[in-house]
């Protein structure tokens, strides 16, 4: 962009708009992910949807490759763009909550911590992530998975309504009502679709303590553990939820100091409705294999969220793949006691998150979301590493668990926010299934039909057949230009 372009956008924001050079430009290209490194052109620093709307015109007017960055945690650096337009939503992290009719209003750019944090003040909380400075709207928009999961649904299981900035700069409000499709689409579709500048999410009563356990096995029990998980997590109680994990131990005063570090396999059981329920979760871990070392205690659901922060801090080396899992088979364990062992970083990790209860009683075609609704796992396989030559050793290690994993996946889809953002059209449409891919590309083609919106699990826009035109969404044509 020329100076003057630029000086034209600085002039229709409110917010700031940093070039190369500028002050605080650098600070505001970083991204949490230290193995990605990208100058963008100009980067707005929005305030507000005006702003939002101003940047997104501007980029296209100029021919611009658009990143929008909310908490920038996406892995392979999606929020950043070299030589194009950065869409800055921090600023925009306003949360705005309603404890009597159990809502909250959400900026674009806030963290899962500050949804979090607000909520609990009234004892209510939202199915988000494990990592509290992730960003709601990545997360959200992708499906959103963690703690709650089991018992309130996936995130956008609990979305009620989206202020979105569209490809043209129109702000629209999609829900139930308007912009229906639009609506459909964000709840898995990714950032496909639009900026969204506001979430109404619901909440539910949550806390302020809940029950944690953690049981930790060493590497030579991994496959009698594993079977053991198999059996307890396919009767837990709706109250309980589970974290299947392969890790080394954390260095914390709960872990005795002769295990810090160590490699090996736990679970992490986390009860909503008590210490009886919770313990007796715990007994049968036990009682099924003897831990080298395990914790219970009640903690806050605020800490809860924040556990896992540290180990995820900004500034380290990550890269990850992921894939459902319908049960712990004995094939998929025994490829985990092959690979688990072979990872070179401490902070690398296998994460199995459970699947069932509240995210089963959601029809599968309700939402975009890319997998089945059945009960299943998804695994997470992350490097995570202090330095770009340890995360080159893991980054084999990430792809050859997963490639020892896919034959054994489930065939219902794979969740796109473990994709890795520069995926194949043939991936991505594989990952959503023939049928919601479809339905994605032809609500891609009513609202970017440029698909200016595509650093992103891409949907490419639906071509109309000769001599056809492409359905309408019936609201769209009432949606005022705001």
């Amino acid at each position: 962009m020329s100076g003057a372009a630029i000086e034209r956008l600085r002039a229709a924001m409110t917010g700031d708009v940093l070039a190369p050079g500028d002050d605080g430009y650098d600070d505001a290209r970083r991204v949490w992910n230290a193995d990605v490194d990208r100058r963008p052109a100009v980067i707005a620093r929005c305030t507000t949807a005006s702003d939002v709307s101003a940047a997104v015109r501007c980029a296209v007017d100029h021919g611009l490759e658009i990143a929008v960055r909310g908490g920038a945690h996406s892995i392979s650096g999606m929020s950043v763009v070299d030589d194009g337009l950065m869409v800055d939503l921090s600023l925009m992290a306003a949360v705005q909550v309603d404890a009597d009719a159990r809502r909250a209003l959400v900026g674009g750019g806030a963290l899962l911590g500050d949804v979090l944090a607000a909520a609990q003040e009234h004892a209510l909380a939202l199915p988000v992530g494990a990592i509290s400075h992730t960003g709601v709207g990545g997360l959200t928009l992708g499906g959103g998975m963690g703690w709650l999961t089991r018992k309130h649904g996936l995130t956008i299981d609990n979305l009620l309504s989206a202020q979105v900035v569209l490809a043209d700069g129109r702000v629209v409000r999609a829900s139930a009502e308007e912009h229906r499709d639009l609506f459909w689409a964000l709840r898995g579709g990714g950032g496909n679709f639009g900026v969204v500048t506001q979430f109404e999410l619901a909440l539910h009563p949550v806390g302020p303590l809940v029950e944690f356990g953690m049981v930790f096995w060493g590497l030579d029990q991994g496959s009698e553990a594993l079977r053991a998980a198999r059996d307890v997590v396919g009767t837990l109680p709706a109250g309980v939820n589970v974290v299947v994990a392969g890790l080394n131990a954390p260095p914390e005063p709960f872990v005795p100091e002769q295990h810090h570090f160590q490699p090996g396999y736990a679970v992490l059981v986390v009860g909503f409705h008590g210490e009886d329920e919770h313990r007796a979760v715990l007994d049968r871990f036990r009682s099924a294999v003897p831990p080298l070392w395990e914790v219970a205690t009640p903690v806050p659901y605020l800490a809860l969220q924040q556990m896992l922060d540290e180990a995820n801090a900004w500034g380290q080396y990550y890269y990850d793949k992921g894939l459902y899992l319908d049960d712990l088979t004995d094939p998929v364990i025994a490829a985990f006691v092959e690979h688990v062992p072979r990872k070179a970083s401490p902070g690398s990790v296998v994460l199995m998150y459970r699947l069932d209860g509240a995210y089963c009683e959601v029809d599968d075609d309700a939402t975009a979301f890319s997998g089945g609704r059945s009960p299943r796992y998804n695994a997470f396989i992350i490097a995570n590493a202090p330095d770009a030559g340890l995360l080159e050793a893991d980054r084999d290690w990430v792809r050859g668990l997963h490639d020892a994993l896919l034959p054994h996946s489930s065939d219902e889809g794979t969740y796109v926010n473990a994709l890795s953002g520069n995926e194949s059209e043939d991936r991505v449409r594989r990952a959503y299934g023939a049928q919601k891919y479809q339905r994605l590309a032809r609500i891609k083609a009513q609202y970017d039909p440029q698909n200016v919106f595509h650093r992103n699990a891409n949907v490419v826009p639906a071509a109309p057949a000769p001599g056809q035109r492409l359905p309408v969404d019936d609201s769209v044509a009432a949606a005022p230009h705001a």
